[in-house]
């Protein structure tokens, strides 16, 4: 019993020196980029009912019919998606003499592209409550059930376009919605749409192109991850390598040693504007004091660096951008009096991010040494 105790009180030092250890090894890192949230593709389905409403010659109230939905489709970026369903139901028509109303069935195949406004222009965030998009699609309509128009026109009213047993009809479509976050695969969607459809579709003819609009409420599933969050980048703590011994030279008489010249260095960082790589009045300064700086060290070479923000472009847009930046500053260097074969030109893109802040990394990073 007596060794059981001390095997489990070296367990319990063990972990806890191991614990610490990891503490200590953690906490002399520092952090060279915080970690980020990122987008997942994913698929999606909306399932949704509402009202129709016909333009016709009746009441508004009297052209209003019961109407529902149900999509599937996928997210391919923050911005795009892509999603196919069927909606329809019943709509309605008017005749202009009083309380002449008649109703039809109809269901429509849809297919829309969608853009998520909330995101365009205000960044990507899972967890916003208010996600508003667009959509702009095309359909194909097909209405039957067509029993009380034709017993209208039996009784001598004139319906120019009356069909009987079906009508098929291309459909043009745009609308507004909206997803109201509840859990992280789960929105309360609100949606209105409108449709465009041949002059055919409500058996009148009016000389333009029938309108039909849905106001439409239901919910949004998103299926799987929507979103992941990447780990923070740390700097690797530089290893201290030990002094070499001292060796004793014999004595011997010694020369004068020869004075050696101090290294000297600078640096100047030259911020950008985003997507530019035009060099601001307010950073010209910076590559006077550079020029003077080597005019003065005729030994020294500068190197110019060029980056961009990771979170604008792409990384073909960035790498272009920050090249450009770098050879705007060394243009500007040649143009005040700075030898080419002096002037070396580097750039990473957005690969590497030199500082924490978006603006700061639309730099280029110059040192002459």
């Amino acid at each position: 019993m007596k060794a059981k105790r001390q095997i489990m009180a070296i367990m319990l030092v063990a972990s806890t020196f191991a614990a610490t250890a990891q503490t200590s090894n953690q906490s002399s890192l520092q952090i060279k980029e915080e970690g980020k949230t990122e987008f997942v593709p994913h698929w999606f389905m909306q399932v949704q009912a509402g009202a129709a409403h016909t333009r016709g010659e009746a009441k508004f109230g009297d052209l209003i019919s019961p109407a529902a939905a149900i999509y599937g489709g996928y997210q391919f970026t923050p911005l795009w998606g892509l999603r196919v369903g069927i909606s329809g139901w019943q709509a309605k028509g008017g005749w202009v003499a009083y309380n002449q109303v008649y109703k039809y069935n109809y269901l429509q195949g849809n297919v829309d592209a969608t853009l998520d406004l909330s995101n365009l222009f205000c960044h990507y965030n899972p967890d916003r409550f208010f996600n508003a998009y667009l959509f702009a699609g095309v359909g194909l309509n097909g209405a039957f059930n067509n029993d009380e128009a034709v017993a209208l026109a039996n009784k001598g009213y004139e319906l120019r376009y009356l069909w009987k047993d079906n009508k098929i009809s291309p459909v043009g479509r745009f609308g507004l919605g909206t997803n109201l976050r509840l859990t992280s695969n789960l929105f309360f969607n609100i949606e209105v749409n409108s449709n465009i459809l041949s002059d055919k579709f409500n058996s009148k003819k009016a000389g333009n192109v029938d309108w039909q609009f849905n106001a439409l409420a239901g919910f949004t599933i998103k299926f799987g991850k929507t979103s992941r969050k990447t780990e923070p980048v740390y700097y690797e703590p530089t290893p201290q390598q030990p002094a070499p011994p001292v060796k004793e030279e014999p004595k011997q008489v010694q020369e004068p040693a020869p004075v050696k010249k101090e290294k000297v260095s600078m640096t100047e960082n030259i911020f950008f504007d985003i997507n530019s790589s035009k060099i601001r009045t307010s950073e010209e300064q910076k590559i006077e004091r550079l020029a003077e700086f080597m005019k003065n060290h005729a030994d020294c070479k500068v190197t110019i660096c060029g980056y961009a923000d990771k979170q604008t472009g792409n990384a073909d847009i960035n790498e272009r951008l920050s090249k450009k930046r770098a050879e705007s500053v060394g243009a500007m260097l040649k143009d005040k009096g700075i030898d080419s074969q002096r002037i070396i030109i580097d750039h990473k893109g957005d690969t590497v991010q030199p500082f924490s802040t978006i603006e700061e990394n639309r730099v280029s990073i110059c040192i002459a040494e």
